[in-house]
């Protein structure tokens, strides 16, 4: 764990990013993008998933058609969203201790999710990891103008949660999702994504940088 020291206003909310944070589903979502392609005997580019993680499903679905897919743009969206939650409802993968850790930092502070999940995704990952009532406020990137790594996300959840942006911890996996919580001026908490890992110059954005959720304690977020 690596720990960046200097003075700050004290931790008043956790706003967590969702895919990779609290659910194993970044696959999902590379696999729905990907059969796009495949199902248009198109090869897939193999930056896409680094490229797109983050954006939210205009700029995404913008993208896989600049890059080939020959659906409309909308089409590509509700495709995607369809398998993604036809993975999630088979198996949600939700991260080791998951539930513990949401529940325990719950008892301290208010609770968002800044994903750039669509709404209904997160809505039913969340129902189905029985967390919904856990979060005070959930914010989609599609709900604002700019996705990750914008700051627009997170700088929403912090607005919802009536907390200034100085005062609110992140929990990322991503490059794009540090360098949105950064951008925000927030407390980034990293945990790197085991299938798509950030790179070094991204993970230096972070006060701090863990191996997993299970290392997630209320110590951590406070600093």
């Amino acid at each position: 764990m690596k720990a960046a020291s200097h003075p700050r206003a004290s931790i008043g909310a956790v706003i967590f990013d969702m895919d990779g944070v609290l659910i194993d589903s970044e696959p999902a979502w590379e696999q729905a993008r990907k059969s796009l392609f495949l199902e248009s005997n198109l090869p897939y580019p193999p930056e896409t998933t680094q490229a797109i993680m983050g954006m939210n499903s205009v700029e995404w679905s913008r993208y896989l058609h600049e890059h080939g897919v020959p659906l409309p743009e909308p089409k590509i969206v509700a495709e995607v969203l369809a398998r993604v939650a036809a993975s999630l409802r088979e198996d949600l993968r939700l991260m080791p201790r998951a539930v513990h850790v949401v529940r325990t930092l719950a008892q301290r502070w208010p609770l968002g999710i800044g994903s750039s999940a669509d709404r209904a995704i997160i809505e039913l990952a969340l129902e189905l990891a029985g967390l919904r009532d856990a979060y005070a406020v959930v914010v989609s990137s599609a709900d604002v103008p700019r996705g990750k790594p914008a700051p627009d996300t997170y700088l929403r959840a912090a607005e919802l949660l009536g907390v200034a942006p100085e005062r609110c911890a992140v929990v990322e996996d991503s490059a794009n999702g540090i360098r949105s919580g950064r951008a925000a001026g927030m407390r980034v908490i990293a945990i790197p994504n085991q299938h798509f890992p950030p790179a070094p110059q991204a993970l230096a954005l972070a006060a701090v940088t863990l191996r997993s959720l299970e290392q997630l304690t209320p110590e951590v977020v406070a600093g």
